[in-house]
């Protein structure tokens, strides 16, 4: 339970983060709601406070920590593991 507790924390915060990037760096055809939204409301998102490659970089250290918490779980959570990955490469 901890493990997977771990990998869901870590997995949330990267989605988060990523969608704050999405937020900045897509147009809003592109990610079929109104971008800029975060920006415009002032909201203090992780791109606003340490940068969009800042961002990026936290993005990748979460989703490894998430990767991380499922070694325990060996073959079996590969499906975890690539959605993992595919937060990181997702455009929308």
């Amino acid at each position: 339970l901890r493990a997977i507790t771990k990998f869901g924390h870590a997995l949330g915060l990267a989605f988060q983060v990523i969608d704050d990037i999405l937020d900045v760096t897509q147009t809003s055809e592109k990610l079929g709601k109104s971008a800029g939204k975060d920006v415009a409301a002032q909201k203090a998102t992780y791109p606003a406070v340490i940068g969009v490659e800042a961002s990026r970089s936290e993005a990748r250290r979460l989703t490894n920590a998430a990767q991380n918490a499922l070694k325990i779980f060996g073959k079996e959570a590969e499906p975890l593991r690539e959605l993992a990955n595919y937060l990181l490469i997702r455009e929308y």
